[in-house]
């Protein structure tokens, strides 16, 4: 390259070099001057922020000290007010002091007074018996004595012309309240059976349910403790047992059986459970019936529970239930009548004989167990007392008693209404079973076929064969030494062995 146009290339550099130089220097001043005026913009919005700030604060304070002086002023108010008030109240107490001082000053010269009178009375009853020759007490005495003789003979005819008028009246009004109570409740009279029957769809049924050697009835009568007739009525199956609650089992186990149509000893077995719980719920709902039907609310449910059992006892051959809400009705109007509590007496006159219920559970009369049992389950105590107090061996204490008493008697003598034969039948079925289950070992116990057969059944793991003939032997004999029966009683002890195992 010549040297000339090295030169021309390092003078055009160097322009270029100049003229960039100038231009930045340009581009700084300009840059310096926008910042300049940015800062000097954000310093006046500072000082006017600022400024803001300190009036801001400067009203906060102004308004805080009006405020402080505002409630300074109303302190001061309160303050004059609660001032004023105790000099008020200072001054009520000393003219209470004052008052007390003169009442006491009046009470001392009443006393005195009090103490001059006595004197004085005491000095003029002395002149008294100076002048009478007789004392006080002498004087009262034969006043006493002279009014008796004068009227002795009036008072003795007007009480008793008071006390007959007032039996026959009450005789008169006690027959009206008895009569009216009776006849707006003339319920019907029904005697109960030991015997309930059961409709057979068709003669092969029968044989199902006599089942191969008779296993399957055997079964049926083992798990009820029911007697179990199939050939005595055509086209029905009659069921024996002194005990309705067996009886009842018994029943809806057979129908239900029947309508399943699979009848062997295990299906009988687990029917016979499901029935015994239909029953039982069965129960409940018939003392929670009694109780809506007579109006009584508020009963405990253990106490339901034992009212409802009644359904399925009798007395007499009378339904115990049906005579003990038939009592409630009639108790009721008596008590509306002579001014009784009503929902007492219909309460006790309802659960009278609770006990009933389980006098094959417990000793003792009815009665009493009704009582012990009120008090246990929370019954009110008039209740309780009332119903512990319907027989005559119990004084009673209450004019609710009273009508329980004399309702109970109503009711039972009404004619048809009880069987005495039933109730000592029904009475020698349970002492045949008691007698069985005094023994060791026994599982449970039936008496049957109207009181000529005890069937027995043992627990096989405490009585072995020649355990359960020497069981037969000793029952026999002290059912011989305890009871008077007439013909024969079958003693059949029942030892049976069962093992289950299940193939998984």
């Amino acid at each position: 390259m010549d040297p000339i146009t090295i030169g021309l290339a390092l003078v055009g550099l160097g322009v270029g070099f100049g003229t960039s130089t100038v231009v930045t220097k340009k581009k700084l001043g300009s840059a310096q001057e926008a910042a300049n005026k940015e800062l000097k913009k954000a310093k006046k919005e500072a000082d006017k922020q600022i400024q803001d700030a300190r009036d801001e604060a400067k009203k906060l304070a102004d308004d805080a000290r009006k405020d402080e002086q505002s409630r300074r002023k109303e302190l001061k108010v309160l303050e004059d007010k609660i001032l004023e008030r105790q000099e008020t109240l200072d001054k009520k107490l000393d003219q209470l002091d004052k008052r007390n001082e003169k009442l006491r000053k009046g009470e001392d010269e009443v006393e005195e007074l009090k103490n001059e009178i006595r004197e004085i009375r005491k000095k003029q009853q002395e002149k008294l018996e100076k002048v009478a020759k007789l004392t006080k007490e002498d004087a009262a005495d034969k006043l006493m004595k002279m009014t008796e003789r004068d009227i002795k003979s009036d008072l003795t005819g007007l009480v008793a012309k008071l006390q007959n008028e007032a039996q026959d009246a009450a005789e008169e009004k006690a027959a009206v309240i008895i009569t009216a109570a009776m006849e707006r409740m003339a319920s019907d009279v029904t005697t109960e059976r030991t015997v309930s029957a059961v409709k057979l769809e068709d003669e092969e049924m029968k044989g199902r349910i006599i089942g191969k050697e008779g296993r399957n009835i055997q079964a049926l009568q083992r798990a009820t403790g029911v007697d179990i007739m199939v050939d005595d009525t055509p086209g029905m199956i009659i069921l024996s047992s002194f005990d309705p609650v067996r009886r009842e089992v018994a029943k809806v186990a057979l129908e239900m059986l029947m309508k399943d149509g699979r009848i062997h000893p295990g299906r009988i077995e687990e029917v016979v459970a499901k029935a015994q719980t239909n029953v039982q719920k069965e129960i409940t709902r018939a003392g929670e019936d009694a109780a809506r039907e007579v109006g009584v609310l508020g009963i405990p449910k253990e106490v339901l529970q034992l009212l409802g059992e009644l359904k399925f006892r009798t007395s007499y051959g009378q339904n115990v239930l049906k005579h003990s809400t038939e009592m409630a009705h009639i108790a009721g109007i008596i008590a509306e009548e002579v001014g009784a509590d009503v929902k007492v007496t219909k309460y006790a006159a309802l659960v009278h004989d609770l006990g009933k219920a389980l006098t094959h559970k417990m000793e003792g009369k009815h009665h009493h167990i009704s009582g012990e049992m009120l008090r246990k389950y929370g019954a009110p105590e008039a209740v309780a007392l009332a119903a512990e107090q319907h027989h005559d061996d119990v004084d009673t204490t209450s004019t609710e008693a009273v009508i329980v008493r004399v309702v109970d008697a109503i009711s039972a003598a009404r004619p048809g209404a009880r069987n005495i034969s039933a109730e000592n039948f029904a009475e020698r079925m349970k002492e045949l079973e008691n007698i069985a289950n005094g023994f060791n070992g026994i599982d449970k116990s039936y008496a049957i076929s109207a009181g000529r057969e005890v069937r027995v059944f043992v627990k096989p793991n405490n009585v072995d064969d020649l355990s359960a003939i020497k069981l037969a032997r000793d029952i026999a004999t002290k059912i011989e030494s305890t009871m008077q029966y007439p013909g024969t009683i079958k003693v059949n002890v029942i030892r049976e062995t069962r093992a289950i195992e299940f193939a998984k």
